[in-house]
């Protein structure tokens, strides 16, 4: 996936801490506050349907928030969330009294596309899925991040979420984008699950001796709190061409870095495709015994 120019930072950003502030993982339940149409009040609980959004965040609204997060060169392009539309889940046995978990799905593809046999592992978890459409790897970055955050905010507002339990997850080149969402908007996202795809704020050696450049350069003083309360799920296969590039972000990135909770999933005889779902449902429990 093709990564937007880097600028190296002299100074934090400004807006670290209202930012921070608010949106911390482990923040207490989000409540239904919003005063406009509820966007989930149509779906079927169990069945897929298409949502729409009208509000996003000062996380991804402002540019120069978006542009500095990721310490990119490039300013990023017009955006309006109200001319996205994104695809949802509710579990079966949803009940708008309970807080669940959300997962934020990023694709490669233009299409939000899951396995079916993961609906179930999602339902079991109490986990809503949502993702944006047209956030495959032709969008540019910028608009890639910016959706997932709104897709964030905006269930907050017209669910229930446990704010112990709101997950980026990606395939491919997908899968790329929530790695650095993951540590970048870390005070936004409480864990991620990488299937097939990561990126690192440094360089990275991988086991078969390519070394893998840097991505992005996240914020100085989020990071502390990143690598301390954030977790990440790193799922590859055996024979997915993406192996030593995660196992390399592994070993020479998040634990030589520093990170207290990263797990590297490797599934036998598995190619760059999604994992199967019991190899998903391991990723979502590392995820969530940080929830205790």
């Amino acid at each position: 996936m093709p990564s937007p120019p880097l600028l190296r930072p002299s100074i934090s950003p400004a807006w670290f801490f209202f930012a921070t502030a608010l949106t911390i993982p482990f923040a207490a339940l989000a409540e239904d506050t919003a005063s406009t149409t509820n966007p989930f009040a149509s779906l079927e609980p169990g069945k897929r349907g298409t949502v729409r959004f009208t509000e996003s965040p000062i996380q991804s609204s402002d540019p120069i928030q978006v542009r500095y997060r990721l310490m990119a060169a490039e300013t990023p392009p017009d955006y309006e969330v109200s001319r996205e539309t994104y695809e949802a889940i509710l579990p079966p046995e949803f009940d708008r009294e309970r807080a669940y978990g959300l997962l934020i799905w990023i694709h490669s593809g233009d299409a939000p596309q899951i396995p079916k046999a993961w609906e179930a592992i999602l339902a079991k978890h109490d986990l809503v899925f949502i993702g944006a459409r047209k956030s495959g790897n032709r969008r540019n970055i910028f608009d890639r991040v910016r959706m997932a955050i709104d897709a964030n905010h905006n269930c907050r507002q017209f669910l229930k979420v446990d704010g112990r339990r709101v997950y980026v997850a990606g395939f491919s080149g997908g899968s790329r984008v929530a790695s650095m969402l993951g540590v970048a908007w870390g005070d936004m996202f409480s864990g991620t699950i990488c299937c097939m795809g990561v990126n690192f704020y440094t360089d990275v050696e991988g086991p078969d001796g390519k070394v893998y450049g840097l991505n992005y350069l996240p914020d100085e003083q989020l990071l502390p709190l990143v690598k301390k309360a954030c977790r990440f799920s790193l799922v590859t296969g055996s024979k997915d061409f993406n192996l030593a590039n995660t196992r390399g972000a592994y070993e020479n990135g998040f634990v030589a870095e520093g990170f207290q909770h990263v797990r590297l999933f490797e599934v036998p005889d598995h190619g760059h495709q999604p994992p199967p779902a019991d190899w998903l449902e391991r990723a979502i429990q590392f995820l969530d015994e940080g929830k205790r």
